[in-house]
């Protein structure tokens, strides 16, 4: 994860005091690595009126402001706690994202964290659309020796989704891993059928699905909010899980995504390894952004 701000300090010292153009600088920077202009001035109107106010003049305190003031702003009110003890099993999370963005093997480290954690896990091959969608997941449900439900290729994913949780129930499984096709997320098509999945589980299980994740590339940059925005219209998303953040992501658009947004963070992954996944803590992240 890069730096959300470069050389804080060398700033600092080239404009001597907390002047305009050291906010200005600060502002440009946080814009640079992905935090939109609004939420970038958000965090820096609140900063800079709080040092004004009480006069600080070490740039330390500011940086511990800053600090504040974002890992606040990732941890939304809307945040709650993950749905993983449902009184009615089985508990059903559906995972959505556009391609490319890790979602099949950040479901295996779902499914890898909630065996490790004593939970009993069935894998839902609901990405009908992609080729080798299923060769990949099965792949997964063989290395973790999980059971998994499927259909042939091109196949209704409503009714892998059914089939998947009459098994649930019939086993008594506690938690459901629905995989789903991510194909371009401006696609109309896609949204119907997410949509229509949504409907299944509600019918299957008399309530929404416990958690509707989206995953999102941290590399992706601005286009992630677009992402989001799309899905969220259409599902009411619960959460975000962040992937890719150990290489040269920047981070910045997750400040956006909470800010402008609402939806809270619920799992981060920083790996190729199965384990590289943990549960969001906003203290940290908020450290990996200044550190």
């Amino acid at each position: 994860m890069q730096k959300l701000i470069k050389n804080i300090n060398l700033i600092w010292n080239k404009f001597k005091k907390t002047n305009q153009d050291f906010w200005e600088e600060i502002e440009e920077q946080f814009i640079l690595n992905d935090v939109s202009a609004a939420t970038a001035s958000d965090i820096i109107e609140e900063v800079k009126r709080k040092s004004l106010m009480e006069n600080i003049n070490d740039i330390e305190i500011i940086r511990h402001l800053l600090k504040e003031k974002i890992k606040n702003m990732l941890t939304p009110e809307t945040a709650g706690d993950l749905k993983i003890n449902v009184e009615d099993k089985p508990v059903v999370w559906m995972l959505v994202g556009v391609n490319g963005v890790g979602k099949t093997s950040t479901i295996a480290k779902l499914a890898n964290y909630f065996k490790n954690i004593g939970t009993s896990v069935l894998l839902t091959a609901a990405d009908t659309f992609r080729a080798a969608a299923y060769e990949q997941i099965n792949h997964f449900a063989e290395l973790l020796n999980l059971p998994i439900v499927h259909h042939q290729r091109h196949s209704d994913p409503g009714a892998v989704v059914y089939d998947s949780i009459e098994k649930a129930i019939a086993k008594n499984i506690d938690i459901v891993l629905i995989d789903t096709a991510g194909r371009m997320h401006t696609s109309y098509n896609l949204m119907e059928e997410l949509k229509k999945i949504k409907k299944v589980i509600n019918k299957k299980i008399n309530r929404e699905p416990d958690e509707i994740l989206i995953v999102v590339d941290s590399t992706t940059g601005q286009n992630a909010k677009a992402q989001v925005a799309v899905f969220n219209e259409a599902l009411s998303l619960t959460g975000i899980i962040l992937t890719k953040t150990d290489g040269t992501s920047k981070g910045g658009v997750l400040l956006t995504i909470s800010n402008e947004m609402k939806i809270p963070v619920k799992f981060i992954t920083s790996g190729e390894k199965i384990d590289n996944i943990s549960n969001f803590d906003p203290a940290n992240f908020t450290e990996m952004l200044f550190s």
